[in-house]
């Protein structure tokens, strides 16, 4: 065994046990997050085409394994922090939400389960035996940093091409993101609730684990508040995929910036380049903040933060459906 890879199955080994300890103390968000991580780590060296790699062709297959098992135990504590939230058990704790499908069902995979994964992790290049539960590897995702995609061959036009063919059942969920619960009120000071309705498509139906990122920006593009995920759409009808979900601006209204702005990205997967893609954004700019319902207009991609070269998606009326409440005390 060389060093590099020594090295690696230690820090494998030591992201497993952090992982299983914050399992086991309780501190579901912490687990998540690395259990998570190392899901991600695990799938790409298991489909790592390099050549220098010390791992076999059916090693890999078992280390793409245990990152679904990852992946499944991550899912059942989504599933148990969604709860707690809903039951007011801990506000504050931040919950991810997986649709991840196997034969392992995710609230059947347990702490005791996924320990049993760790000698095997440890032991991978001597270890050949049947793996002990029903999985498979899952593709690994790729999140495009901005502007990233600018250099990558686009596999639709997104003014006159679809998204591509797919059932949205045929793959595995997207590695998950973050919504942030509401600041603390402070006097005089007004915090801003957005409902993400829907959003009209045209291709709609074809846009596999659509989720919407919302940032705040300031006229150079930096961030003001933390970035936020949307779950996984609710559903899709039509020409809209619908949401129905609630962010928390992450900062009271008097404290932006003048010529801040408040984005939303979305973002959908695309099977046959295997990344999520941003297919269109919408930005709201601070005198339309306003308690009530509003619809802005979507604009093509990459996302322009510093709103200079804006193009429209379409000449189609079809736009992002928001509800805004502001809280003041």
């Amino acid at each position: 065994m060389s060093e590099v890879t020594r090295s690696l199955l230690q820090r494998w080994g030591a992201s497993f046990r952090r992982g299983a300890d914050f399992d086991s103390w309780g501190q579901l968000v912490e687990a998540i997050d690395e259990y998570q991580i190392l899901a991600r780590h695990l799938q790409k060296e298991a489909q790592a085409q390099h050549n220098n790699s010390e791992f076999t062709e059916e090693q890999k297959k078992t280390i793409g394994k245990i990152a679904t098992c990852l992946e499944l135990r991550s899912a059942a504590l989504q599933s148990e922090c969604s709860q707690n939230t809903t039951t007011n058990k801990n506000p504050l704790q931040t919950c991810h939400f997986s649709t991840l499908k196997s034969t392992q069902s995710q609230e059947e995979f347990k702490l005791e389960d996924l320990k049993k994964l760790e000698p095997i992790l440890k032991n991978i290049l001597t270890y050949n035996k049947e793996f002990p539960f029903d999985v498979q590897p899952v593709p690994l995702r790729r999140i495009l940093a901005p502007g990233e995609e600018e250099n990558l061959e686009f596999e639709e036009d997104e003014e006159e091409g679809g998204a591509g063919a797919g059932s949205p059942d045929s793959f595995p969920a997207r590695v998950p993101g973050t919504l942030l619960p509401r600041l603390p009120s402070e006097p005089g000071m007004t915090l801003l609730t957005i409902r993400i309705e829907k959003i009209g498509l045209k291709d709609a139906g074809q846009c596999i684990d659509p989720y919407i990122t919302v940032s705040v920006k300031d006229l150079n593009g930096i961030d003001l508040t933390p970035v936020q995920d949307t779950p996984v759409a609710s559903r899709k009808e039509d020409t809209y995929v619908h949401f129905n979900v609630d962010i928390e601006l992450q900062k009271h209204v008097e404290k932006l910036t003048k010529g801040a702005a408040i984005f939303f990205e979305f973002k959908h997967y695309k099977p046959k380049k295997r990344f999520t893609s941003t297919k269109c954004f919408a930005f709201m700019e601070m005198d339309e903040i306003k308690p009530g319902p509003i619809v802005i207009e979507l604009y093509k991609k990459p996302t322009d933060f510093k709103r200079k070269k804006l193009q429209l998606l379409t000449k189609k009326p079809l736009y992002l459906h928001l509800h805004q409440t502001l809280h003041k005390e």
